[in-house]
């Protein structure tokens, strides 16, 4: 019995026969995947130059990329048409081949399209500027500082910068000011001491002529910062010492501190949360001496940290005023260390960063390159 299945096999395997290999057959379907791949990459690329001009036709539309996508999917179909209007052999084309022509049609049209809307091909950005002015609101005496963060995605240079300030009188000139590492500075020294509101314009234009022009404003008052207590002698540790800081010397929180003559710095915090102006101190800090008269003056310190920029903007207000007081007989005068910046009930600007994060244009190429290795991979597999 075990004798005649050993015979049976061997007859079987001598039966079998390799199927022939069709080589014209072979050959002809691989010049039809080459062909079609080729079209759908060509009509994806007239798409993407068709689309770009009817992007620039609809500059201001909030609808502009779904339109644009739009246009996209709905002129795929025009492959089938090309096909057979060719009269390519779509018998057996399946649909891993459909899929495969329409993923080279929708991604040459779609990094095409991104290549041809970003510089250097197009530009239609006018310059970002972040505008600063440290601080808003000055002492007479002190400077004012204009800084600007001014970028471009094709580039702004010195002679593109046009930068104006108008006196209170209504006077204007152009100041002579620096512009390095998209940085723009000016710093106003009030020579003759005007007081009053300063307007300024800055305008940025790029290369190709669009223009960001930024209006601002600040302005020179006595009024920046000042005493509002009413006690003046025999001060005692629990007696509170009031400071008016004008919310105009800057849009961002700064720090309020005094020096008293022994030379001690003391920071300035505030006590209601809801009063911007309002900042508080009492002489239980170290430098305070009971029974002692005590010369104090005032500062605001403002500062500005651009995104990614790690320079530290500063300029400081110093009260026109210095203020005498005397102390009377208190033995918790002087007994508390001073309040560190980060004791404050105010944050204090920090440097400032964005993560780091691939643009839509890397992402697009991520995802046409693993479209193509897989295409190739199944290409691969069905010739085996």
């Amino acid at each position: 019995m075990a004798k005649k299945r050993k015979e049976k096999t061997k007859e079987e395997e001598l039966d079998f026969k390799l199927p022939k290999f069709d080589e014209e057959k072979f050959l002809k379907r691989e010049r039809r995947n080459i062909k079609t791949l080729f079209l759908s990459f060509l009509v994806g690329f007239v798409i993407s130059l068709i689309s770009f001009g009817f992007w620039n036709l609809l500059y201001g539309s909030g609808l502009r990329w779904e339109l644009i996508l739009l246009l996209g999917v709905f002129c795929a179909p025009w492959l089938k048409y090309l096909f057979l209007k060719l009269d390519i052999d779509l018998t057996d084309f399946g649909k891993k081949g459909w899929f495969g022509s329409y993923a080279t049609y929708f991604f040459t049209w779609l990094i095409v399209l991104v290549i041809l809307v970003n510089p250097p091909f197009h530009d239609e950005e006018a310059p970002i500027a972040e505008v600063v002015v440290l601080p808003g609101m000055q002492e007479l005496g002190g400077t004012v500082s204009i800084v600007a963060y001014i970028t471009d995605n094709v580039g702004v240079e010195k002679q593109g910068i046009d930068f104006t300030l108008r006196y209170p009188n209504g006077t204007s000139f152009s100041p002579e000011f620096s512009f390095e590492n998209n940085i723009f500075r000016y710093t106003y020294k009030n020579p003759s001491n005007i007081s009053g509101e300063y307007t300024f314009d800055l305008t940025a234009t790029d290369v190709n002529g669009l223009k960001n022009i930024i209006n601002r404003t600040f302005e020179y008052s006595e009024e920046a910062l000042k005493i509002i207590s009413s006690i003046f002698s025999d001060i005692r540790s629990g007696d509170v010492i009031a400071i008016k800081a004008a919310e105009k010397i800057s849009s961002e929180n700064f720090r309020v501190y005094y020096r008293i003559s022994n030379g001690t710095e003391i920071n300035v915090d505030r006590k209601d949360k809801n009063d911007k102006e309002k900042y508080e101190t009492t002489a239980e800090y170290e430098g305070w001496s009971e029974n002692s008269n005590v010369t104090v003056k005032f500062y605001a310190e403002v500062s500005h940290y651009f995104v990614n920029v790690d320079e530290n903007f500063t300029n400081t207000v110093e009260d026109t005023v210095a203020y005498n007081f005397s102390t009377g007989s208190d033995s918790n005068i002087g007994t508390e260390p001073p309040l560190e910046n980060n004791e404050l009930s105010y944050s204090i600007p920090y440097p400032r960063g964005l993560p780091s994060t691939p643009g839509f244009e890397a992402l697009v190429f991520i995802i046409s390159l693993i479209i193509v290795v897989l295409i190739f991979k199944f290409r691969k597999k069905k010739k085996r």
